[in-house]
């Protein structure tokens, strides 16, 4: 038989010293306790443009972190105070200050106030910074038409609350995704005065800042319902005395002849595919818009601001 040798020793105890640690680990991480895992935190986002930024700061369901303005944009919003009086923003709290590590100056003779920078003398509860355009380019990309303005916050969480009450027009997307339409679209339902703004919990854009500067503070101004199932959504309204239109350039009737009733609910479906087959089949009647021209399609922004006026035209009759 042969006999070992220390080096055979050797690297039988290293075999057998690895073997032990990795049967140590093993138990370990058998004993670990499993943890659920961390609800994910709210998402942060940067709007930009003045209206958008503005009625963001008024919006009491807004999380504000911060606030980046160039000089330009802070002398509009002071005057904007200025001429309100009080102001009609959100009242800061003693948290306010500029990023200057430097008492601001005081006016010197000849100086206009406009010059100097306070945090007192906005009324906004969150910090803010004063900075170059090139800053705000960095942050946003060169592509954002900032105005000198931009907001860190969080995004909004969507409203789930299917009460209609004395409702009397509400606007219904059918899957559609693009950031820029619905920005818009938002909008128009804004200044038509829609009560609800309703969409899908899948296939519907996320709220970023190109859909907030689309909808240019639209996003703050209106009640918007995400919903599992817009065919489910439309049996209530129906249920709810309101008469459901579907807008697609193959539809039956034309808009304006469509109309019954003073609750309306106006339902827009993507670009290309139109309205689903399930949405047809629920809705109270498809209408197209008459276009007598050469081409019969519109945007679905445009679209929607033309339905909603005729919509706001018909309750007014």
């Amino acid at each position: 038989m042969k006999e070992k040798t220390a080096k055979d020793s050797h690297y039988a105890r290293l075999r057998r010293r690895h073997r032990s640690n990795k049967a140590e680990q093993q138990s370990a991480e058998q004993r670990q306790p499993q943890f659920r895992a961390k609800k994910p935190a709210a998402e942060q986002l940067w709007l930009y443009g003045f209206h958008t930024v503005e009625a963001a700061l008024n919006n009491p369901r807004r999380v504000l972190h911060r606030l980046f303005l160039t000089r330009n944009a802070y002398d509009r919003l002071q005057q904007k105070q200025d001429a309100a009086g009080t102001s009609s923003l959100v009242a800061a709290d003693d948290n306010r200050a500029l990023s200057h590590h430097e008492k601001t100056p005081a006016a010197q003779p000849g100086e206009s106030r406009s010059n100097i920078y306070p945090a007192e003398k906005l009324c906004f509860s969150v910090p803010i910074t004063i900075v170059e355009p090139k800053e705000l380019d960095r942050i946003l990309g060169s592509q954002a038409v900032h105005q000198g303005i931009a907001l860190e916050t969080e995004a909004l969480r969507p409203q789930y609350n299917d009460d209609f009450g004395e409702s009397s027009l509400i606007l219904l997307l059918d899957q559609i995704t693009d950031p820029h339409n619905v920005g818009a679209i938002m909008r128009s339902a804004v200044a038509f005065n829609a009560d609800f703004f309703i969409t899908t919990m899948r296939h519907s854009p996320q709220e970023t800042g190109v859909m907030a500067k689309s909808a240019s503070g639209a996003l703050e101004k209106i009640t918007h319902l995400n919903v599992r199932n817009l065919a489910e959504t439309l049996e209530k309204l129906h249920k709810a005395g309101f008469q459901t239109i579907g807008l697609d350039s193959a539809g039956d009737k034309l808009l304006e002849s469509a109309f019954s009733g003073k609750k309306i609910a106006v339902v827009l479906g993507a670009e290309g595919k139109g309205l689903r087959q399930k949405t047809r089949q629920t809705v109270s009647v498809v209408a197209r818009l008459d276009m007598p021209g050469a081409i019969k399609s519109l945007n679905v922004s445009n679209a929607a601001a033309i339905a909603l006026y005729a919509a706001c035209r018909h309750k007014q009759a």
